[in-house]
């Protein structure tokens, strides 16, 4: 039965095992998790500790080491230069938010992708052109009652 928090186990020979599907996985298998959105709780097996971070760390110091880095060399020196000082909390904060915002507005421009691909203008014309007759039937109702004329109801038609 798989619960919310994905469970991996790490053994002393560092090998991980996914306890959801009662098989070792590679990092890179964690790293694909993550990237679906699943969450992740990675224990030691022999002293049952909380290693989530270090093996988030793991996975990106793997992505950082290929061909197209995420980070400068300028951001790294700047991210171990906030630790010793005493804004870290500060810049903790702020890179939290900020990666929040960046978020956000990523689910938003796919939504917006996705609308503009399931945009049909076929539709809009035949909405809009839909909306100006309405609009020219009330336009002339009312000027045939404001002539004194009594626009035939489907009641007079009987």
């Amino acid at each position: 039965m798989a619960s919310d928090v994905r469970l991996i186990k790490k053994y002393p020979n560092r090998r991980l095992y996914d306890t959801d599907e009662s098989c070792y996985i590679k990092l890179i298998e964690v790293k694909q998790m993550i990237e679906q959105g699943i969450p992740v709780k990675v224990i030691d097996s022999q002293t049952k500790e909380d290693i989530t971070r270090s093996i988030l760390l793991q996975i990106i110091l793997e992505q950082e080491s290929n061909q197209e880095p995420l980070f400068s060399t300028q951001n790294l020196e700047s991210f171990i230069r906030y630790y010793g000082e005493s804004s870290r909390e500060g810049f903790s904060s702020f890179m939290e938010k900020n990666l929040q915002f960046f978020e956000a507005q990523q689910q938003k421009m796919q939504q917006q992708l996705k609308d503009f691909i399931d945009y049909n203008p076929v539709d809009v014309w035949t909405e809009s052109t839909k909306s100006n007759l309405d609009l020219w039937q009330q336009m002339q109702e009312k000027f045939l009652q404001s002539s004194g004329f009594t626009p035939p109801t489907k009641e007079n038609d009987k």
